[in-house]
């Protein structure tokens, strides 16, 4: 009887644990296919604060429709105050706001093998937060696995920033508007990650519901920033959809509603691994 409990048990948690390398390498494809795909769908007279908050747009509907699909939108609601969200989705979301738009500037002018690896970096300064937030440390295999990764960035920043990238632009181009701001992103990533997992252990805020506060947080920073910065003159001039094409409107919908659904649904599962 008890050989049939054991049994049952590795049974049950090795699918979550399947579950899981599962979504990482849905992840992995995602985050690989992201550049690409923003390259193909996004022009490069699009304007990047009007791309910014459409994909804000698409993650609350998504985020609202999965805590709908949960049962839990109504209790949520009764739940939801004003204070509480400023303190646990405030800071987030201006730190997301500006990181999607350099993310926006540095896909038009970085080529996508060389952006997805300088963009992974977030995973080393989440790291680096996340012990300096929440005194999390790593293993000695993670921390030799984050040092690979550093150093394979600063090997293609070198090789980008010195004329040598297959980019097409030119090396000071490549270097102010590809790898900082994508490495600023990273930075500004792992920090907003860090502060977003605190406040998920210590205010007990659900992504879904984090994920609402910060993108409509986010929105309003960044329509306040339109009324001096050059995205808001070109949208005053130009109109807020200039350059988009029926590819363009799909794409914050593809991208930002799968990545957010499958992000969940891994935490989720890892969770339930790790408890």
């Amino acid at each position: 009887m008890a050989s049939v409990t054991t049994a049952t048990r590795r049974k049950d948690s090795v699918q979550p644990k399947a579950k899981v390398w599962l979504y990482l390498l849905l992840l992995t494809l995602q985050y690989g296919a992201q550049p690409l795909v923003s390259k193909r769908f996004v022009r490069r007279e699009v304007i990047v604060t009007s791309l910014v908050l459409a994909c804000e747009v698409a993650k609350v509907l998504c985020a609202l429709i999965l805590l709908a699909v949960e049962g839990s939108l109504k209790r949520q609601y009764d739940q939801w105050t004003l204070i509480g969200s400023l303190t646990a989705s405030g800071l987030p979301a201006a730190i997301y706001a500006l990181q999607n738009s350099l993310l926006q500037i540095s896909y038009k002018n970085l080529d996508s093998l060389t952006f997805s690896i300088l963009n992974q970096t977030k995973l080393f300064f989440t790291a680096l937060f996340m012990y300096l937030i929440l005194r999390q440390k790593q293993s000695a295999k993670q921390v030799g696995a984050l040092a690979l990764l550093i150093i394979a960035a600063i090997l293609l920043s070198v090789g980008e920033s010195s004329g040598r990238g297959s980019s097409g632009g030119s090396a000071d181009q490549v270097l102010l508007y590809g790898i900082v701001p994508v490495m600023i992103a990273s930075v500004l990533s792992g920090l907003a990650s860090s502060l977003c997992q605190w406040a998920s252990q210590v205010k007990k805020h659900t992504s879904y519901l984090m994920t609402v506060e910060m993108s409509l947080f986010g929105s309003m920073c960044l329509l306040a920033s339109t009324s001096q910065s050059p995205d808001g003159e070109a949208i005053r001039k130009y109109g807020f959809f200039h350059g988009w094409t029926m590819w363009t409107l799909l794409y914050p919908m593809l991208l930002e509603e799968f990545l957010l659904a499958l992000s969940q649904l891994m935490q989720e599962v890892s969770e339930r691994v790790l408890s």
